[in-house]
């Protein structure tokens, strides 16, 4: 019966220990991690089996099917946020904590989108590591400081990047001629300047414009909005 990330046994109290699996390409990183998993977690957790790649950890993950994996980032042929794509594949996905040093930029977006549910630093103190081991077991997310802040500025960059992709998207969904005019009405012509510029007549300025505003929903306010938005090179 499964406990938070623990399981009991079927005839006793006896709690089976989390078992962690620990993947870094540098070997003295998954000696050191491994002491301090087995001699500082009073028996609460025990490793299942260390790994130098993203390959041999998805392949050993499937036979042993451990409770969490410390992933690291940096690593040859599969990395780590590919592996932990691959291990939320699994039919019995472990939790994934990212095992890091640093949070270079995009690191805990990607590693969320992949399905990490925390990070662990390489220089935690032990009682913060099995913390946060038995605390991704019971279901918390794990998320230092650093991870924080990071996944909160990257967030704040996507978003503008997210708005704008998608003002480009509806933008470039009008025909030629509607496009030209809803541009030359956000830079503040008039319907009579806008005909004069395109070589068409007030009436048919004035129609392309209505039909935009009827594509997009949006006033001629909104469309002018929704063109700052798109950031669009300047006109000539």
């Amino acid at each position: 019966m499964q406990v938070g990330g623990e399981t009991t046994t079927d005839d006793s109290s006896a709690i089976r220990p989390i078992q962690v699996s620990i993947i870094d390409d540098d070997p003295m990183i998954c000696q050191a991690m491994s002491l301090i998993l087995s001699d500082y977690s009073d028996g609460r957790i025990t490793v299942a089996s260390t790994s130098t790649d993203g390959e041999s950890c998805v392949r050993k993950a499937i036979s042993e099917q451990p409770d969490v994996v410390l992933m690291d980032i940096a690593m040859p042929d599969v990395d780590g946020i590919e592996a932990t794509r691959r291990l939320q594949s699994l039919p019995h996905a472990p939790h994934v904590l990212i095992l890091t040093s640093l949070s270079p930029s995009s690191t805990v977006e990607r590693a969320v989108e992949a399905g990490a549910e925390g990070f662990v630093s390489k220089t935690d103190a032990p009682d913060d590591i099995i913390r946060r081991v038995l605390g991704v077991c019971a279901g918390a997310p794990q998320f230092n400081t650093a991870s924080q802040k990071q996944l909160i500025d990257d967030l704040s960059e996507s978003q503008p990047r997210s708005r704008r992709d998608e003002a480009h998207e509806l933008f470039g969904a009008l025909p030629d001629r509607e496009r030209e005019a809803v541009m030359l009405a956000a830079e503040g012509y008039t319907n009579a300047e806008i005909a004069s510029r395109m070589f068409i007549s007030e009436r048919t300025a004035k129609a392309h414009l209505s039909s935009a505003a009827d594509k997009l929903n949006m006033g001629r306010v909104q469309m002018a909005r929704l063109v700052e938005r798109a950031d669009l090179p300047a006109r000539l």
